[in-house]
């Protein structure tokens, strides 16, 4: 004997409401994986973030590091010219020195004194004041050796200054250059330690998100059985509804059919009739 429908339509809800609570479950796990995967997302988000603006600042420091670079290559340009220029004066002033007689300017300048006063107020024998002539011309000769050395030497002093400053402002820009070279290692490292959470976090996000697809894939399919017991279930009210309806019309029609028979039966007897009565005869025109 086969389960009568009312009986049929309680095994369907027992068996429905366990599967609609396993879904539920599974659909409340879903959410949560899904809630926790856009938290990791927005984390991702914000370390990218704060890669970007680590990458800006490094990139600037290297923009002024290269700008220094630069700067400073530029001043050992001007500092090596100014070498090669010390090297050329300290060729001239060595070859000056060979010809340079012993003593300095002063005594050369005192000598060539003394002999001009020597030659202006003493009677000298002619032969004796030529040679003295020609020892005042070899002294100016030797005056010119003198001070063309002491101007090479002070030029030589001045590009050695001018070197040295160049050298010193070399290093001083090599030393901020450094300087700003390890601000943007570190820059470049933090901005890269950023990016490695970023991914670390992407796997797990993946991770995550995988779960969820899962996890809905599962809850899915619950809600599919639940929608064909759910259609299985209405369907058999459907089928519960028609026949209660049908047997209702039936019911109807014969109290009607009760109801005229004895209102002509009535009409026989000369009773008096009611209006239900009346009225179901009269739709049929028995009155």
């Amino acid at each position: 004997m086969s389960d009568s429908p009312e009986h049929e339509i309680e095994k369907l809800n027992q068996e429905l409401a366990p599967l609609k609570e396993e879904r539920n479950k599974l659909n409340r796990e879903a959410k949560k994986w899904a809630e926790k995967r856009n938290a990791i997302h927005e984390k991702i988000r914000n370390l990218r973030k704060e890669a970007s603006s680590i990458k800006e600042k490094r990139d600037t420091l290297n923009e002024k590091v290269q700008e220094l670079k630069n700067l400073r290559d530029q001043l050992k340009a001007k500092r090596g010219e100014k070498r090669k220029q010390i090297l050329e004066l300290q060729e001239k002033i060595r070859a000056l020195n060979e010809e340079k007689p012993k003593g300095n300017l002063r005594q050369v300048q005192r000598e060539i004194e003394e002999i001009d006063w020597k030659i202006q107020t003493t009677s000298l024998p002619v032969k004796e004041e030529q040679s003295l002539v020609n020892r005042v011309r070899q002294l100016e000769a030797q005056l010119v050796v003198q001070k063309q050395t002491k101007k090479l030497k002070q030029k030589l002093f001045e590009l050695r200054t001018e070197e040295r400053n160049f050298r010193a402002e070399a290093e001083t820009l090599h030393e901020k250059l450094s300087e700003l070279a390890e601000q943007s290692q570190k820059f470049h490292e933090r901005m890269l330690e950023a990016l490695d959470k970023a991914r670390e976090l992407q796997v797990e996000a993946d991770d995550v998100h995988q779960k969820h697809v899962e996890t809905k894939q599962q809850a899915q399919k619950l809600h599919q059985k639940c929608v064909e017991l759910g259609e299985k279930i209405r369907s058999i009210e459907r089928d519960l509804k028609e026949k209660a309806d049908k047997k209702q019309v039936e019911r109807q029609s014969e109290l009607k059919e009760e109801l005229e028979n004895r209102a002509l039966a009535k009409l026989k007897r000369g009773e008096k009739l009611l209006w239900e009565e009346f009225q179901i005869l009269a739709e049929k025109g028995l009155v």
